[in-house]
This record gives structure tokens, C-alpha cells and sequence, in this order.
């Protein structure tokens, strides 16, 4: 247990331990699991959304017992490991916002559109963390942290989920810069909100 404890805690980076990678990896995982909510909901629109509804209330109510020193088998364990240092001692708002972020894309966009939305979520916030965090090294200027190496990784990701969406390399070019700027801001967890719905308006948007 205590090489275990060791190796968790051993610097990857400056500033990131492993244990901060798996933290971020674990985090980036349910991100990327988002990418399959398109695919469900072309199968049933109804109960996805529906779905989508259940977890957020779900989630809601068992994030608020833990405050309470309530625990909840399995979900509470899952939301204290996955939390950030930031989130200690308050409500964890990350997964509210990203399943938010998703069922707004579904329900205000056409199917193609929202698809857009929601792969640029998933994949190019959650690589661009990942990268950031394994190979950030060049910060950007007033971004609270963001660097340069994340941005890149963000821009290709987004830049192959739109154009395997819409085949398009321009306009997938304009959304992947777009997409980019967004996720340069610092927003916290409210960028899962953000995103998706700032990209699927501009594609709305293009001719």
C-alpha cells in the first residue's frame, strides 16, 4: 500500500501527480461518454430524453444527501473521487451541467446539429484537459491556467468529430476554431453548458 501510495502521488508534471491524471482521466471518461447519447437518442428520442432527465434529478438529490453526510453506495464514492479540489465541502456541479448541456442540445437542435454539439463537448473539452494535463506546458495569457498544447489538442479533435458529422472542412474548420476561443475561457464547470449550445447555434448559423 505504501509504494501504492507512492506512485500515486508521484509528479508527473510541475504541478499534476498521477493521482491528479486518474482523477482527470476518470473525469474525462464520463465526458466522452456523452458521444454515445446521439446514437440513443436516434434509436428513441422519447426515453433518451427522458433518461437524460432521471440522471440529473437522480444525481441531484443523492449530490445533496452527501452535503447532508448521507452517503449513497457507489454514487457518492464515484462523485468524491472524481471531484476537484475546488469542489470539496460543496456541491459537485459538473455532471449537472454536462447532462444539461446535452439534453438542451438535443432538445433545441435538429438531430445532425446537435450531434455537433455534443461530440465537440465530449471530445474536444475532454482531450484538451487530458492533453493539458499530460503535456501543457505553455500557458495562455488571463485563461487561469489553459495552455497552449490543450488549445491545439481542442481544436483537432473538434475539427475531425464535426467534419465526421457534416463533411464539410471548412465550415469543421470554423467550428473547431470557435470551439477553441470557448474553451480558452475560464468557465469552470459552466463551460459544459456553454459549448454545446454555442456551437450548435453557429452551425445553425452557416449557410
Amino acid at each position: 500500500m505504501g509504494m501504492f501510495s507512492n506512485f500515486r502521488y508521484r509528479k508527473i508534471s510541475q504541478t499534476v501527480t498521477v493521482n491528479d491524471l486518474l482523477k482527470e482521466i476518470f473525469r474525462k471518461s464520463i465526458h466522452f461518454c456523452a458521444a454515445i447519447v446521439p446514437f440513443f437518442a436516434a434509436w428513441n428520442y422519447n426515453w433518451t430524453i427522458f433518461s437524460l432527465s432521471l440522471v440529473i434529478c437522480l444525481y441531484i438529490f443523492c449530490e445533496s444527501l452527501r452535503l447532508r453526510g448521507i452517503s449513497i453506495p457507489f454514487i457518492s464514492r464515484i462523485t468524491a473521487f472524481a471531484a476537484r479540489s475546488r469542489d470539496q465541502g460543496r456541491f459537485v456541479l459538473g455532471p449537472v451541467t454536462l447532462a444539461l448541456g446535452v439534453l438542451f442540445a438535443l432538445i433545441l437542435y435538429p438531430p445532425e446539429i446537435a450531434k455537433v454539439g455534443i461530440y465537440t463537448l465530449a471530445f474536444g473539452d475532454g482531450i484538451a484537459s487530458l492533453a493539458g494535463r499530460l503535456l501543457g506546458k505553455t500557458k495562455i495569457p488571463f485563461t487561469r491556467g489553459k495552455t497552449v498544447e490543450g488549445s491545439i489538442a481542442c481544436f483537432t479533435a473538434v475539427y475531425i468529430s464535426s467534419f465526421l458529422v457534416l463533411y464539410n472542412p471548412f465550415y469543421s474548420l470554423l467550428i473547431a476554431f470557435l470551439a477553441m476561443l470557448i474553451e480558452m475561457l475560464p468557465l469552470k464547470d459552466y463551460d459544459n453548458l456553454v459549448i454545446p449550445l454555442v456551437i450548435c447555434s453557429f452551425v445553425c448559423l452557416l449557410p
